[in-house]
């Protein structure tokens, strides 16, 4: 997913769950999984993207691959 609006405009982040009507949102940097930041869902854009829970294990497997996703040449 694609954040559209707050601090995070612009980064990719992944769901890591939902509660009421929020998205539960991670990057591994600013949000970690033990501590993930709740969105309304207006605020994300969907992406064609699907990372293996694997590929999230640790904040830093997750900084990793989003690295990966968002600079594909270096």
């Amino acid at each position: 997913m694609k954040s559209t609006a707050g601090h995070d405009k612009g980064d990719l982040v992944v769901i890591a769950g939902f509660e009421n009507e929020k998205v539960m949102v991670c990057d591994g940097k600013h949000r970690r999984l033990d501590k993930p930041k709740y969105k309304n869902p207006k605020h994300l854009q969907a992406t064609e993207m699907f990372l293996e829970p694997d590929s999230m294990a640790t904040d830093k497997m997750l900084r990793k691959t989003l690295n990966k996703i968002a600079n594909p040449g270096g």
